[in-house]
């Protein structure tokens, strides 16, 4: 009975409401149509007037008007008589603006002089006046060119009225007559709004009394509705959490792991289970008592709760056991950060009914596809792994291979080794020479390396990853700037000539809110003016985010620092972004510069790069030049 009622009502005020707004409309269009029939009669009045007062010192003139040079038209003296005695004739009037065509649509005359001279003859109006019939039409205006200049926002009635000696007489022109009538159809507008007000006013005061009874009966059974899902959001969300941490439970656990695993098989990411127990909780338990086991489970779980990313879910198992789900890792090694995060989160001392306690957590770690590819075997292979972490000594996290544990204990140590080589200034730099075509050295590139105690040079791809990954490429990336910039002004100190010397910049580096802040430090630091330095961009890095790569290159140029496209051709060659781009120069890959003379394909693509600068009026710098057949076809 509610839902009928209250659609009956909605039915009803929609069929008024359908009807109040038909008939507005009607009446609208009757009123206009009156405003257009009675603009129309004033306007035939009004050019028998005009045409009384001035065709018979001006009928020659606009008759014979074909005859005269069209160019002309508009300079000639009858033009400027014309305007004249209509302005006269039309004060006092609404008439904003006329038009005089002859027989043939010719516009003789015009308010507006730039219309004189054109051809009207296909124009519906004046071929209806010229067959005898005046016919008129309303427009809304933006703009208007009048008599006295331009009017905004108007309402135009322009009405085309066939101009004769006699009422029967044959048709010897056509004068277009435009009235502004704005004012008339402003209140007519005004009046309409007035009742659809008032109509609008009564059907609304009906429908809220009737709304009113059905809003109050509702709200009962709203309540009584909310109350019933109250509890039974209640009792679902017991099912699902435990009690005592607020976590998800076990039930839980195992519908996201279900959730989780289907969503790495589609996506084909990653999927870590890491499974964690307490150490020496039953000790715990048993000498301060159950509820001081309780405030240590409370605490546990807030503090794995911190270390943990904000995309993983944290679950209580039971007892002192706890799982988590993290999905699209990169790999293990972004599972063992997360892992020695809680641990690092546990070493803080709690204190436990007046005892102070350092409580410690093993944790097992099983990856998905890796180990397996179902979720209950991997929470296994998580919870074998965890009992080897106990064995290992507790406080620690252990993979269920031991290939993997390699690998991440391998990655720690190399990061750890990097960021005391950063401390301790292993890093060295490298100059590569940039040669001009006649042979000489005009510029160099800083090529990193990293003199290791004990292993000696190390090459840049066995750590620059590692770099990126963790971070350490900023302010390793800052130290190759300062570098480059100091050595770049000690050459020139110990008189050599100037020399341009290139930095390569990393995606890492390039998204740093302090690019620019180092670049500038940099050139400061050492005194080196910007002109002689010189970053290189690769073009996958620039095509990250093209708007803000915008920004920092436009930063860039404003330091006058040269900007070189790296590795031009193996990305994505945006030719129609690489316009925008305010860079100095592309270097040619050496991919394409290395079997120059045995690929065709190689050698166009170099030769279409080349032309690509040379079009562009930008420079070229090809990479790899080892044999001298390389460097004569690129000369």
């Amino acid at each position: 009975m509610d839902k009928l009622l209250r659609y009956s009502l909605a039915a009803g005020l929609a069929a008024v409401l359908v009807a109040v707004v038909a008939l507005t409309l009607l009446y609208r269009g009757l009123v206009l149509d009156s405003l257009l029939e009675g603009e129309t009669r004033a306007n035939v009045t009004l050019t028998r007037t005009f045409a009384n007062a001035i065709w018979p010192e001006h009928a020659a003139f606009v008759m014979n008007a074909g005859r005269m040079p069209r160019a002309e038209l508009a300079t000639r003296r009858e033009i400027a008589d014309l305007g004249f005695q209509l302005r006269m004739l039309k004060a006092g009037t609404s008439v904003v603006k006329v038009k005089i065509y002859d027989t043939n649509g010719l516009t003789v005359y015009s308010s507006d002089l730039r219309q004189i001279g054109e051809d009207r003859s296909g124009n519906p109006g004046v071929r209806s006046a010229l067959a005898g019939v005046p016919v008129s039409e309303s427009t809304y205006r933006e703009r208007f060119d009048s008599w006295d200049g331009p009017l905004a926002e108007r309402n135009i009635i322009g009405t085309y009225v066939p101009v004769r000696v006699l009422e029967y007489s044959p048709v010897d022109a056509v004068m277009e007559i435009y009235s502004d009538v704005t004012p008339l159809v402003e209140r007519m507008e005004r009046s309409l709004w007035q009742i659809f007000g008032v109509v609008l006013a009564a059907l609304s005061l009906v429908f809220s009394v009737g709304l009113w009874s059905i809003v109050r009966h509702r709200r009962l059974l709203r309540a009584q509705e909310d109350e019933r899902l109250a509890r039974e959001e209640q009792v679902r969300y017991q099912a699902y959490h435990d009690a005592l941490t607020d976590l998800p439970n076990r039930v839980s656990f195992a519908e996201h792991l279900e959730e989780a695993v289907r969503r790495a098989k589609r996506a084909r990411w990653p999927l870590a289970v890491m499974f964690l127990d307490a150490d020496q909780f039953k000790r715990v338990n048993d000498s301060l008592g159950h509820e001081a086991g309780d405030q240590l489970l409370r605490v546990l779980a807030a503090r794995i709760s911190a270390s943990v990313r904000e995309t993983d879910l944290l679950f209580r198992m039971g007892g002192d056991e706890f799982t988590v789900l993290l999905e699209d890792v990169r790999g293990p090694e972004e599972a063992a950060s997360v892992a020695q995060r809680i641990l690092e989160a546990m070493r803080e001392p709690l204190q436990l009914q007046h005892h102070e306690l350092t409580v410690s957590v093993s944790i097992g770690i099983a990856m998905y596809p890796k180990d397996d590819d179902s979720g209950e075997r991997l929470v296994q292979s998580a919870d074998t792994a965890m009992y080897r972490a106990k064995e290992l000594g507790r406080n620690r996290y252990a993979f269920f291979t031991p290939e993997m544990n390699e690998r991440v204990e391998s990655q720690l140590l190399l990061e750890a080794a990097l960021r005391r080589a950063l401390k301790q200034s292993e890093f060295r730099l490298h100059y590569q020479p940039r040669v001009t075509t006649g042979g000489r050295i005009m510029g160099v590139e800083a090529l990193l390396r990293w003199a290791h105690p004990e292993r000696g040079l190390v090459e840049p791809a066995q750590f620059i990853a590692a770099l990126e990954e963790t971070g350490l490429i900023v302010p390793v990336g800052a130290w190759v700037l300062r570098e480059a910039c100091r050595q770049a002004a000690a050459w020139q100190a110990a008189g050599h000539a100037p020399l341009r010397v290139s930095v390569n910049l990393s995606s890492r580096q390039f998204r740093s809110e302090t690019l620019v802040d180092a670049v500038a430090e940099a050139l400061r630091e050492a005194r080196l003016d910007a002109q002689w330095l010189e970053v290189e961009l690769t073009e996958s890095l620039l095509m990250e985010n093209l708007d803000r790569a915008m920004v920092i290159m436009g930063r860039l140029k404003e330091l006058g620092v040269g900007i070189l496209i790296d590795d031009f051709g193996t990305g994505y060659s945006s030719l129609g972004y690489l316009k925008r781009f305010p860079i100095d120069g592309l270097k040619i890959d050496r991919s394409f510069v290395r079997d120059l003379a045995n690929s065709r394909k190689d050698a166009a693509i170099v030769e279409s790069i080349a032309a690509l600068a040379q079009s562009l009026g930008i420079g070229l710098v090809a990479e790899g030049v080892e044999q001298p057949h390389q460097a004569e076809f690129l000369r």
